[in-house]
């Protein structure tokens, strides 16, 4: 007797999901990043794997909704005046490099045989980096908002805007069909006037609903207090304006991003931005999964060596012309390297225009897979090129960052990492007249600080060898004060290896981080979050009118209790501190 089955199959959805929970935090564990796990997932369970999936063009069609809600989320840090003091760079440095990359990657068609209009379209299409990849690895290296970052966003910006014109010049080249005359309506018409016309309208009316609507419809939503209609408002926003302007003829991701710039100032950004967040992770997620399932390996092992070829070709040179661009535009040896190794790969916008290529006869349905295959496999590649370039810039930053070591340093004060927290830092030693020796890793950070008088050295002080050159060996106090947490601790613990006898004052994270420290032999680490709250709380006290003296002693009492937790997690681990974790009574003051 055959059981009934009613409603979806879940078992997919199941594969799908556990694909995503395996893989990703795998991938990072190794080192190699959320994306490469993702891609390696979507390998494994489709069509040339375990055969999960079939169809993956259905799941990417619904998986490029992650791409769609990144570029709101995006935009909704992008206000308008921002915007606007980035066009330089959009219009300027993302048009230089879309155009330099554009002409180099078409003499690598024409030189290997292929047709002008054919090596136009497979150059085009490989310019179009991934904006998916490139915010990923950016957000995940926390350099969104660096200067590089930025300049990356600009360019990724210029690009999307770029596939508009590139379907023009599709339908341009579009070969003429026999008997038409070469200046007749006929062979022209590929062109269509009035798509680019809907196009403008598109921008206009989202414009103008953004400027006067959106603020206004949230407002009347807020007053229902129902937590899942400003969801689902949220939402509409999102698919309404990509909708909006995928019927003009430009790109879901671009719509989206202008909606999220008009709604960067209303006062409801930030619970958009946390509504939208949960939604644009996972089906960024899927959306990489689906790019993985996409891969023909029959077409990648049918013609594997001019596969490869290309795909080493293309990303070489689009590497040299991205870091020609940079250097022109007054970028420093390793910010446009870095640029680079971020952006040489393919993206998904070239899937479209390969498409529209193919449909009209500039190339053929075998050229469009394997075009498709060269950019996907490049997707694949990023990752591992990134976690290959970081691997030299540790061994070899002499030939990889272009600099030289810091000289000698004689500063009686050594300040290793020059963010906010250095900056403020070094502020005491500077006012006392102290001379202060400072090195960091951030090539950008060095240059802006030259820009406003600081003199920062370039070094990375997880090396032994950059220490010694940066004086630690000879002075009187060293400020740990970089921002990621195991960097620091491997630098306290080289320089209580090598110069014990040199206080070290340490940024620490959390508490966490606090015991490593103290473990790594800290004279003493400050954590940020704790000097926050002390803070805090006795301006809270003095607010509601409790005297200097009471507050001060509390903050005694409070900090010698910290100190003791502190100590027992130290000594017994985190297990045993937990014990601690209890609020300080009433009936203990």
């Amino acid at each position: 007797m055959e059981t009934a089955h009613h409603g979806i199959d879940l078992l997919p959805v199941i594969i799908l999901l556990a694909g995503a929970v395996i893989a990703a935090p795998l991938a990072k564990r190794l080192g190699l990043g959320a994306v490469l796990g993702y891609l390696a997932a979507g390998l494994a369970i489709g069509p040339f794997g375990l055969r999960v999936f079939e169809e993956p063009a259905e799941i990417l069609q619904v998986a490029e909704l992650g791409v769609v809600m990144f570029l709101f989320i995006i935009g909704l840090e992008m206000r308008p005046s921002r915007l606007w003091a980035m066009r330089h760079q959009i219009f300027g440095l993302g048009f230089a490099q879309v155009a330099a990359c554009a002409a180099l990657l078409t003499l690598v068609g024409l030189f290997t045989g292929f047709p002008p209009a054919a090596s136009f379209v497979a150059g085009a299409g490989f310019v179009l980096t991934s904006t998916a990849i490139v915010m990923q690895l950016l957000e995940e290296r926390g350099e969104l908002a660096s200067d590089n970052g930025q300049r990356m966003v600009a360019i990724l910006l210029l690009e999307d805007l770029m596939l508009v014109p590139l379907l023009a010049a599709v339908a341009f080249l579009a070969p003429i069909a026999p008997g038409v005359a070469p200046g007749s309506t006929a062979a022209t018409q590929g062109i269509d006037w009035a798509a680019i016309g809907i196009g403008a309208a598109a921008i206009a009316g989202l414009v103008l609903a953004g400027r006067f609507l959106l603020d206004p419809l949230f407002r009347l939503l807020a007053t229902a207090q129902a937590r899942e209609v400003m969801t689902a408002a949220a939402l509409l926003v999102v698919l309404g304006a990509a909708y909006a302007m995928e019927l003009g003829g430009l790109s879901m991701a671009m719509g989206a991003f202008m909606a999220g710039v008009l709604l960067s100032e209303s006062s409801y950004r930030h619970q958009l931005e946390v509504d939208v967040e949960p939604f644009r992770g996972v089906l960024l997620g899927l959306f990489f999964i689906a790019v993985g399932m996409s891969l023909q390996i029959d077409v990648v092992m049918a013609n594997w060596l001019m596969v490869l070829g290309y795909v080493l070709a293309y990303m070489l040179v689009k590497a040299l012309g991205i870091y020609v661009v940079a250097r022109v535009f007054g970028s420093c040896h390793m910010v446009a390297v870095e640029r680079a190794v971020y952006m040489a790969q393919g993206g998904e916008f070239a899937f479209v225009l390969y498409g529209a290529a193919a449909a009209t006869g500039i190339i053929d349905a075998g050229e469009n897979a394997m075009l498709t295959a060269i950019v996907i496999l490049s997707m694949v590649l990023t990752p591992l090129v990134m976690a290959g370039f970081n691997l030299l810039r540790r061994r070899y930053p002499k030939v990889v960052e272009g600099r030289e070591p810091p000289p000698q340093l004689t500063g009686v004060a050594l300040v290793i990492g020059f963010g906010r927290v250095g900056q403020i830092a070094s502020q005491f030693l500077f006012a006392r007249g102290y001379e202060v020796s400072i090195i960091d890793n951030n090539a950008e950070m060095v240059d802006s600080a030259g820009r406003f008088g600081f003199k920062v050295y370039y070094g990375d002080g997880t090396r032994l060898d950059i220490l010694r050159a940066a004086g630690a060996g000879h002075a009187r106090v060293v400020l740990v004060c970089v921002d990621k947490p195991e960097s620091t601790t491997r630098i306290v613990r080289l320089l209580k290896g090598d110069f014990p006898e040199v206080p070290v004052v340490a940024r620490a994270n959390d508490r966490r981080h606090s015991v490593d420290l103290v473990k790594a032999g800290v004279d003493l680490q400050v954590r940020e979050t704790f000097e926050s709250a002390m803070v805090m709380g006795a301006a809270a006290l003095d607010r509601l009118g409790a005297s200097q003296a009471d507050i001060l002693e509390l903050e005694a009492r409070i900090r010698d209790i910290d100190r003791q937790r502190l100590a027992a997690e130290t000594e017994r681990g985190m297990a045993a501190g937990a014990a601690f974790f209890k609020p300080l009574a009433r009936s203990e003051e």
